[in-house]
């Protein structure tokens, strides 16, 4: 088993930055990458971004594309999401996944997901 813990949502004003982190515990060498996912209100959870643990290889939502950065601390098993330029129709609650293949997340699939971090953008 994998757990994840996610941290730093927030409230923030549009144009405004924060940085969201998950921690994986557990058997973490079971997975080869980890995602950021989102779910709005009245909406479908939807693929953010991705990170596969070894290659570093990076995987962008066209929408946050140049606006957001994923990255991670393999030494601290964290993975990081940097939001700049934050919009309003950012607010969701974030969560994070871990999977053996990278590719299954960037499809919505994950084996782990953590309980999810509220993020929300005022205008």
């Amino acid at each position: 088993q994998v757990q994840l813990i996610e941290s730093g949502g927030g409230l923030v004003q549009a144009g405004g930055s924060l940085r969201l982190s998950c921690r994986a515990s557990g058997r973490t060498f079971s997975t080869a990458g980890m995602g950021w996912f989102r779910q709005a209100p009245g909406k479908e959870r939807e693929f953010v971004a991705a990170i596969n643990w070894s290659s570093g290889n990076t995987y962008y939502v066209d929408s946050v594309r140049g606006r957001f950065t994923i990255s991670r601390d393999n030494g601290k098993n964290t993975v990081y999401l940097q939001m700049n330029s934050l919009k309003p129709e950012d607010t969701a609650v974030y969560y994070c996944a871990a999977d053996v293949d990278t590719a299954r997340l960037r499809r919505g699939r994950g084996d782990y997901w953590g309980r999810g971090t509220q993020v929300t953008v005022s205008s």
